[in-house]
């Protein structure tokens, strides 16, 4: 992709957002055949995957930066945001903990051309408790046979490369993260997920029979903790992305209130209107600070002399937990009270503001519901460190 400044990067971004997202609601919302022609004008254009290094020595967008870009996208539409950064889980895995051969085959041409990774973890019967995937991964000479089912991988069926998180077959205490083509035979999409939002995403269930890919292809070290590590990076920008629909639900509502009259007069001179958008907007500015907080912790490490090495010694990052449990909570809140405003419209599919409640309850939910997250972080940081189980 062509080298771009966050400014100059921003601007396009928001023209991209006015041109084929804003006042585009209804289609992007149709649950239409991924991926969306847009994501092709997106990647032309020079934006896709800007957090890769657009040459062989050179930087990448940080992903401070990237709170930034992805507050505009979701502004325009969060499905299109989510399909738009969730290849990073996948690419800081390969980029950390994948040989130099890998990260030329697969990463630079995403970053050169556009293009997509899907990660594949989730399992039906182990839910949240990974540890319990029964996907196998058979060392067989100088290949690995990777065969299972994964219940929910979003971009999977257009993705250029899997990363499969699989149980040795040797060992079932120990778990591998494996870089398998898309096209790989025995790789096979089962059904695409009818989802509630996000409809300008595509969620899939994929079955993998006797995937053979070369050994060289598992990343180094536990599986589990490689995706403890990539999902850093996509929990903050699943936080920031509720800035971006808390934003647009705020404009929204001021529109809809410069219109409706009330006891003679605007609902936006309201003293109980006012005091509900000062509220969303507290909560707006919080939000943002903390998923940018949180991306400079995961910069400073990614900047640090072994970000490798920092990374595995830290695994699931306080910060990263903490934007996307409050971003959840103070999105959704900020929702409820978006539809409120709006009366019976606001239950309706005539305003768009279902579609943003809809979107925006995602964000309690994929990569670790709330109960999950807030189990992990009482765990990890709340428990004194010589007490924990």
């Amino acid at each position: 992709m062509s080298p771009h400044s966050l400014p100059h990067l921003l601007e396009d971004i928001r023209r991209f957002a006015r041109a084929e997202l804003i006042g585009h609601h209804a289609e992007l919302d149709s649950l239409a055949e991924a991926p969306l022609p847009l994501y092709r004008k997106f990647a032309d254009a020079g934006m896709a995957n800007w957090w890769l290094p657009p040459k062989p020595g050179a930087d990448g967008l940080s992903l401070e930066d990237s709170v930034e870009i992805v507050s505009e996208l979701a502004y325009g539409d969060a499905g299109v945001a989510f399909t738009s950064f969730i290849s990073i889980l996948g690419t800081t895995m390969v980029d950390l903990y994948g040989t130099d051969e890998l990260r030329e085959t697969y990463l630079a041409p995403m970053a050169e051309r556009g293009g997509f990774c899907a990660t594949l973890a989730s399992e039906q019967a182990a839910g949240s408790e990974l540890a319990r995937i029964t996907t196998t991964a058979t060392r067989d000479g100088d290949d690995v046979v990777v065969s299972g089912d994964k219940f929910f991988s979003t971009n999977s069926a257009f993705a250029d490369f899997l990363v499969v998180v699989a149980r040795s077959a040797e060992d079932p205490e120990e778990h591998l993260a494996v870089v398998v083509p898309r096209h790989t035979p025995g790789v096979q999409v089962e059904r695409r997920w009818d989802m509630v939002g996000l409809r300008a995403s595509g969620t899939y269930k994929v079955s993998l029979r006797d995937c053979r890919v070369p050994a060289t292809h598992v990343l180094r070290g536990n599986g589990l903790r490689l995706l403890e590590i990539g999902l850093n990076a996509s929990r903050i920008l699943i936080a920031t992305t509720a800035v971006g629909v808390a934003r647009c639900i705020r404009d929204l509502c001021m529109e809809y209130a410069k219109r409706k009259s009330l006891q003679g007069g605007k609902l936006v001179s309201h003293p109980v209107f006012g005091a509900k958008l000062a509220d969303m907007e507290t909560h707006i500015l919080v939000m943002k600070d903390t998923c940018l907080a949180a991306a400079r912790d995961f910069d400073a490490v990614m900047n640090g002399p072994d970000p490798a090495a920092e990374f595995v010694r830290r695994g699931t990052m306080r910060s990263a937990i903490s934007a996307k449990l409050f971003c959840g909570r103070a999105g959704w809140d900020i929702a409820g009270t978006g539809s409120e405003m709006f009366g019976g419209l606001g239950y309706t599919n005539h305003m768009i503001i279902n579609k943003l409640m809809r979107d925006m309850r995602y964000v309690s939910i994929v990569e670790g519901g709330e109960d999950v997250l807030r189990d992990l972080l009482y765990k990890r940081y709340v428990v004194p460190a010589g007490q924990r189980a």
